[in-house]
């Protein structure tokens, strides 16, 4: 397995498993808990949820899936924003440990920024790794200017990742985020990199991959891949598409390839506003 080094040096998968709408739909439960175990299989041991997701129900779906094999999973979920003071925070993460049947949390995300103060947040953060609730936490859909009022927060810099959309079709992270977080050698977590099947059914893309002897899902991971600082967390609840989401991994892409892409799907050639879905 391709893997990614945290600000604390721990060694992660480059590719893992997002559970985004997994769990809402009870017929498919058994479908979708046989996919992560199947993904856990396959090396793609990094899982993403979140308290946000279905309300809870992703989390007690992950939790099932991984019962049995928690020593395998780097497990991450999310807190909301308005959940992210000293009290709620740990009553929010107390309530993903349950819902997860797990003792702690591998990576604790804030889940965008809100209007509770990055001090008290960072504080929540630090009392919940002492008491082994989460071993790190971090951010998800911060901007640039957002990384950096954290950096100037006390003890904001052991952040470990920043969680954001990033794709072929929303490259405007490469402006000025990807660089500063660069520079500051922590590691980009890719939410969406299929822009929710959108990307997948751009004619460009779908050509590009029957020329090059893959699937368009697997050319969009293979061009996040080749970044070494990019983690890519694709969700499906199909062992099929998991599969041919995992052969991404043996999709290495030539400097060509790249350039091929490039002009697909040009980069940005200004600021941009971080996008959101």
């Amino acid at each position: 397995m391709m893997q990614r080094t945290l600000p604390c040096g721990e060694r992660i998968p480059a590719l893992g498993q997002g559970t985004w709408y997994v769990g809402d739909d009870p017929a498919r439960r058994r479908d979708e808990i046989a996919t992560l175990r199947r993904g856990l299989d396959l090396g793609l041991t990094l899982v993403d949820t979140a308290e946000m997701y279905g309300d809870g129900r992703s989390e007690k779906l992950v939790g099932e899936a991984i019962a049995g094999r928690r020593d395998e999973v780097f497990l991450v979920s999310k807190v909301y924003p308005h959940n992210a003071s000293r009290q709620a925070m740990r009553r929010s993460c107390e309530a993903s440990l349950r819902r997860l049947g797990v003792e702690t949390i591998d990576l604790y995300l804030l889940h965008w920024p809100g209007t509770v103060p990055l001090a008290e947040t960072v504080e929540a953060f630090e009392s919940l790794r002492g008491d082994g609730k989460i071993r790190h936490w971090g951010v998800s859909n911060f901007d640039a200017e957002g990384l950096q009022e954290l950096w100037r927060t006390p003890g904001g810099n052991a952040a470990q990742t920043n969680q954001v959309l990033c794709n072929l079709g929303e490259r405007g992270t490469e402006w000025d985020l990807q660089p500063w977080m660069r520079e500051h050698r922590m590691p980009l977590m890719a939410y969406s990199p299929f822009d929710q099947g959108r990307l997948l059914r751009k004619r460009g893309l779908a050509a590009f991959a029957r020329e090059h002897g893959m699937t368009p899902s697997q050319a969009a991971l293979a061009w996040l891949l080749a970044r070494d600082e990019v983690i890519a967390i694709p969700k499906t609840g199909t062992r099929a598409r998991l599969e041919e989401n995992a052969g991404a991994l043996q999709k290495r892409l030539t400097a060509a390839q790249l350039a091929e892409l490039d002009r697909l799907f040009p980069p940005p050639d200004g600021p941009t506003p971080l996008a959101m879905l």
